[in-house]
């Protein structure tokens, strides 16, 4: 599943084609993904404006003119396609690759600007996990999917204060407390993987154990604070860590699916200057786990 630095390059990536432009009309080619789409969903978005595209952890948000807002998921398999005169442009590249099959787009939104047509945005989703369902600006943050949603791993509001103050006293492993969104919101099997090795800390140890009496600030959590923060930045930077192949506006190709420490390395050597462990794969809550048992403890 995309997970949080693979959205915001989705929503990076429609942004020049979506913002300011008015929809001209929606295609609704199936009554349902996940769930059934919002009643009248074509008709309501016909005529209105796109203001801004957003994020809130794994969820696109895409706000209107009249204060409609449609919350997008992509679950397993979705992506959306930008199509012009010229040229179509798959909004990332993922290291699992998305489909092109048309049998697959479900939506096209046709866009206009200043009266005259502009791209096709195509959502196309061969598994059907994805969704898109209708809130309203003042209501966004009581809507079913937001709501309880944890804070963001970016910018500094995620230190070690606040995530010692969120473990503690939690008895699950590390890394299934840091895969619970209402904790922290938008971090995946990837982006835990690759922290916890920055950290140098055991997925499997408990997740109070980096912190102190009253869930105070630990060396432990500062440190692996720092980490998330990191390497979500890197991964957004690179254009996505599950991204494959990701193009800069230079030319250069993302780098971060390159860089992986452990994830998807299992048996390989660990990465770490001195350390002379090997990487190892168990299986936590139906997930791999991949982590150097040398170095991170």
């Amino acid at each position: 599943m995309p997970e949080l630095p693979e959205v915001e390059t989705v929503r990076r990536g429609l942004v020049p084609a979506m913002e300011g432009a008015k929809i001209a009309g929606v295609e609704q080619r199936r009554a349902d993904l996940r769930f059934p789409f919002p009643d009248d969903f074509a008709g309501r978005l016909g005529g209105r404006t796109i203001t801004a595209l957003a994020r809130r952890a794994k969820y696109l948000l895409v706000h209107f003119d009249d204060g409609l807002v449609l919350i997008c998921h992509l679950g397993m398999s979705g992506s959306f396609r930008v199509e012009t005169a010229h040229d179509a442009m798959l909004a990332g590249e993922f290291h699992h690759p998305r489909s092109r099959d048309t049998r697959h787009d479900h939506v096209v939104f046709h866009l206009e600007r200043d009266g005259a047509p502009g791209a096709h945005v195509v959502y196309n989703d061969p598994r059907r996990f994805g969704f898109m369902l209708f809130s309203h600006e003042k209501e966004l943050d009581r809507h079913p999917s937001l709501a309880g949603l944890g804070v963001e791993p970016t910018g500094n509001a995620l230190d070690g204060a606040l995530l010692s103050a969120l473990l503690h006293g939690k008895r699950t492993s590390l890394k299934a407390a840091l895969l619970d969104q209402r904790l922290i919101a938008g971090l995946g099997n990837i982006y835990v993987c690759e922290a916890l090795w920055r950290a140098r800390l055991s997925p499997e140890r408990l997740a109070t154990s980096i912190t102190a009496a009253g869930g105070k600030a630990t060396v432990r959590s500062e440190r692996l604070a720092a980490a998330i923060r990191a390497v979500i930045a890197d991964a957004i930077a690179a254009g996505g860590s599950s991204l494959r192949d990701y193009v800069h506006a230079d030319g250069s190709l993302g780098y971060f699916q390159h860089a992986f420490a452990v994830y998807d390395r299992e048996d390989e050597a660990c990465t770490r200057p001195g350390c002379h462990g090997i990487v190892k794969r168990i299986t936590q809550a139906g997930r791999s786990t991949f982590y150097c048992s040398t170095c991170q403890c």
